[in-house]
């Protein structure tokens, strides 16, 4: 028998596999079996039929992690339609850009999630093709609340659902992520069922994820990390998905103690959050075996102990990209600790790497190159983007990474600079361009180069260097302030410094690297 190719597919094989096996257990304690998922997803499909979404159709999920954020995504994947995750952390006009560039005709979101009320963010913003708003949490009103979505679809049978799941083939765009980009402007990565299911397969194999694992899921489910090397990686093994909506470390140990969680995935950040806490010494971790992090570099130290203290088992290292459905590279349970911590392994199965100098010519092993990468997990391309598509991805279908890094000898691979001038708060990418374009609003701003600076909690933070407006008054308080209001908080500049002028090309391009000196 051959394996699935489409999301829905794994989660149908799963259910007829094991039906009976734990598929999520919530925050709250309830549980749901893998039958029980695979007929809430099918319920969520038929509400999806009812409404009238048809094969190609969008819908946005702007929520924490939950069972519903999984069931309208396999809901509608199960009809042929399209999920696009929203950045829990987006502010309203960042938001509004996404649903109208992808045209997303139902959003599902929630009113109170860390003080935040989604829709009302929305309330200002022209958004002529959403259609209609469905709340998942308990803040719903009368008429617009999941289970009254949901009991739309009971005249649609499970029957019309499945006959059209199986239409679905590998090829058909299964998901759009939203990527910053050095433009500014977020672009939509448009990545197949076949390519997301494969890749995600290849990590499960590679890091060893099993049926009898409980893994909790921190990383969010708009991100490639919580939702393909997630709860889909979870389907595929067969194992229970614990999702949990937001980090906060107390609430991370007393869940792992409580319910003997297996498998913890996660920045650098995460550990080292837990690490810092008195509670990591008195609670019950043993159940902790593995860790799948990612970094530039991870420090052998945080790595020691994890294993000492954490008592992880397997503590492994990765990189990967939206664009190549999550995954690139990652390292072997077998791999010695200096492998794990200064790479991020080596290549999955079925992809080709290359390091290239600014010329396009390969470099050495050994020798800094951007890293090139070819295969399988390449998106088709960006959203009615030819130009940016054709700028990342050559004809030949080498995707430029922009990330500097090195190849060895076996094949590992190390970065060493991120994507140009991206940098990374707390496992959030940051590119400065994107940062630069919503500051330049301020009115007392003239010009505006954002780099990132270290910070030993979040690994990285935005610094702004400002040129203020002839006559105008900023300081770096009310800057940062006014920034909260404009942009999803880890990409706010935590310093700012006001110069007279900043350092530029013969062509007029402002050098950021002599701002990082």
């Amino acid at each position: 028998m051959s394996l699935p190719l489409t999301i829905p597919g794994v989660l149908a094989a799963a259910a007829q596999a094991t039906p009976d096996r734990i598929a999520i257990e919530n925050e709250d304690g309830s549980r749901l079996t893998y039958a029980e998922l695979y007929n809430a997803c099918r319920r969520a499909g038929a509400a999806f039929l009812a409404y009238g979404i048809r094969p190609g159709d969008k819908i946005a999920v702007w929520a924490p992690n939950s069972a519903p954020w999984i069931m309208a995504t396999v809901g509608v994947q199960m009809v042929g339609g399209v999920m696009v995750p929203l950045n829990t952390r987006l502010k309203g006009r960042e938001a509004a850009y996404i649903l109208n560039r992808s045209g997303a005709r139902i959003l599902f979101t929630v009113r109170d999630f860390l003080k935040t009320d989604y829709p009302a963010l929305l309330k200002d913003e022209d958004l002529p093709k959403l259609e209609r708003t469905v709340i998942l949490d308990n803040s719903a009103k009368p008429g617009e609340g999941w289970a009254v979505f949901v009991a739309e679809g009971e005249p649609v049978s499970y029957a019309t659902v499945d006959a059209l799941a199986a239409k679905v083939q590998g090829d058909d765009v299964a998901d759009i992520l939203f990527t910053s980009g050095t433009t500014g402007k977020p672009k939509g990565a448009l990545s197949t069922h076949a390519q997301t299911v494969i890749t995600s397969r290849s990590w499960v194999k590679a890091v060893g994820l099993g049926p009898d694992d409980k893994y909790l899921i921190v990383n969010p489910f708009f991100h490639s990390f919580g939702y393909k090397s997630g709860w889909l990686a979870c389907m595929i093994a067969g194992c229970t998905i614990l999702p949990h909506a937001v980090f906060d470390t107390e609430g991370v140990i007393a869940r792992i103690a409580k319910t003997g969680v297996t498998v913890l995935t996660g920045a650098p950040t995460v550990y080292q959050s837990m690490l810092m806490s008195p509670s990591h010494t008195t609670a019950d971790l043993s159940s902790l075996r593995l860790a799948v992090t990612g970094a530039a570099t991870v420090p052998r130290t945080l790595i020691e102990r994890m294993a000492s203290e954490l008592h992880f088992k397997t503590v492994l290292t990765g990189y990967g990209l939206t664009e190549t459905s999550g995954t690139v590279s990652i390292c072997d349970a077998a791999d010695p600790i200096e492998k794990v911590s200064m790479t991020s392994g080596r290549p999955i199965p079925g992809l080709e790497l290359r390091s290239v100098d600014q010329d396009g010519n390969d470099v050495p092993p050994g020798e800094p190159g951007e890293i090139l990468v070819r295969g399988f997990n390449i998106v088709k391309g960006y959203l009615d983007d030819p130009k940016a598509t054709a700028e990342a991805i050559t004809p030949d279908g080498w995707f430029h990474t922009g990330d500097i890094g090195i190849i060895d000898a076996e094949g590992y691979i190390r970065i060493t600079d991120r994507a140009k001038d991206m940098f990374i708060v707390g496992g959030f990418n940051c590119y400065p361009a994107e940062i630069e374009e919503a500051l330049l609003e301020n009115p007392a701003i003239a010009q505006v180069a954002v780099v990132g600076v270290p910070d030993e909690r979040m690994g990285e933070v935005a610094k702004a260097y400002v040129i203020l407006r002839p006559g105008a008054s900023l300081t770096e308080k009310d800057l940062i302030a006014w920034a909260r209001n404009v942009m999803a908080n880890y990409k706010v500049p935590r310093y700012a410094e006001f110069v007279d002028a900043l350092p530029t090309t013969a062509s007029g391009k402002v050098q950021r690297f002599q701002l990082r000196t």
